[in-house]
């Protein structure tokens, strides 16, 4: 019998439990490799493909005026929404309204191949999944003819259906540190819509997305005149109350939401030319005081069967749950005159123009061309300039309240 000691079994690592950790673990894991793509079903699962409309049955749907390019209110020149004072401020009216979501999150236009038929949004998808669902609240303003309320909005119909009904005082008083005239503006994401077809990188795709809805909401405010700021010290559970997205209740058996992010809108005539300051946070106090409200509505299931949960993307999502509040405090005035070069070859073309013909550059056929020069003038349009003052950032990226210096 041999008396040499048995080789001892290698104990794994523990698993670190730090939040950090765990989104890092998450990107790792969920990577494509040389030899493998990340873990998914591994087909298509056409029979139960997530509907593309998140409706809530039962809330009243208030139909925005669908408005035609030569209508009031008009889209300024594609150059002006990048340039200080050049676009006219619009009041908030229901058209004004429509016009901002109309290129922000409605759809664009449809496409069709066979018997398939799809619809392409103003902003852009991973996937032309679009799990991102967009919400305001909006407070008591004189003809604009809206009950002050959380407000879902419903892309197909071009539409906001009213989830809740807030107390005119109450909303007042939730805005009171903003710019007078302001609105807030809240994504949230069905994680599922991307996990039906990308599996566990689903999480990374809906984060994606949500930055681009950021970008295109954005966009629509400058083509009226507005600004906008991302309030980045609310805590996600503030946020769950605020668009009803922790609502065990509304939603049942239907998939749910992940909140994301709420920012402030207003219009830039209240900024003026001397400093003020923007809090990036909102008061708890009076979100509880809103959500005890009369809400409306219950969510629509989006698929009969999910097929397999991927629990990893749950376990991110919880990782990097936002449980404290900032109060930051941040310097604010209109955006500064961009010096990049006028895109010559759009010279003439309205954003508006510009917003509903965006596509996907997936047909790179060989024939269909635009010059190095363009190209690039059209990659600096979406970069930060890290090298500029704090307050002197083009659109879009005026909308981060922190210098792209020091955050990227």
């Amino acid at each position: 019998m041999s008396t040499e000691n048995p080789i001892p079994a290698t104990t794994p690592e523990p698993v670190s439990t730090n939040p950090v950790d765990q989104v890092i673990r998450y990107h790792v894991q969920t990577k494509h490799h040389f030899n493998r793509y990340s873990r998914s079903l591994g087909y298509l699962d056409w029979a139960n493909q997530p509907d593309p409309f998140r409706r809530f049955e039962g809330a009243q749907l208030i139909s925005l005026p669908l408005l035609q390019p030569d209508e009031e209110p008009l889209s300024p020149g594609y150059d002006a929404i990048y340039e200080r004072g050049a676009v006219s401020c619009q009041p908030l009216t229901v058209r004004t309204f429509s016009r901002f979501f109309e290129y922000a999150l409605a759809l664009s236009a449809w496409k069709k191949a066979g018997e398939s038929e799809w619809a392409l949004r103003s902003n852009p998808s991973s996937g032309n999944l679009h799990p991102t669902e967009g919400y305001v609240v909006i407070p008591q303003i004189e003809g604009l003819g809206l009950t002050p309320g959380l407000y879902h909005y419903a892309p197909k119909e071009h539409g906001l259906e009213l989830r809740a009904e807030f107390p005119a005082e109450s909303v007042a008083r939730l805005l009171a540190p903003f710019p007078s005239g302001a609105f807030l503006f809240g994504l949230s994401s069905v994680h599922w819509r991307e996990a039906w077809k990308y599996g566990e990188r689903a999480f990374r795709y809906c984060n994606h997305d949500v930055g681009h809805a950021i970008g295109s909401a954005r966009v629509a405010a400058a083509t009226l005149g507005w600004n906008m700021a991302l309030l980045d010290g609310v805590e996600q559970c503030t946020l769950g109350k605020l668009l009803g997205t922790d609502r065990k209740e509304d939603f049942g058996e239907a998939e749910r939401e992940h909140p994301d992010c709420l920012a402030v809108i207003w219009p830039s005539e209240c900024v003026k030319p001397e400093k003020i300051y923007i809090q990036l946070f909102v008061d708890l106090n009076a979100v509880n005081d809103l959500v005890a409200g009369l809400w409306h509505g219950k969510a629509n299931r989006l698929s009969g069967e999910h097929g397999v949960q991927w629990d990893i993307i749950d376990e991110t999502a919880e990782a990097s749950w936002k449980h404290s509040s900032g109060q930051d405090l941040v310097e604010c005035s209109q955006p500064l005159q961009s010096k990049i070069v006028p895109m010559t070859s759009h010279a003439g073309l309205l954003a508006g123009q510009i917003i509903r013909q965006r596509r996907s550059a997936v047909a790179f056929d060989g024939k269909t061309t635009i010059s190095a020069a363009t190209f690039f003038r059209m990659m600096q349009r979406v970069m930060p300039r890290a090298e500029r003052p704090q307050l002197d950032r083009p659109m879009p990226w005026d909308t981060w309240p922190y210098d792209p210096a020091i955050h990227l």
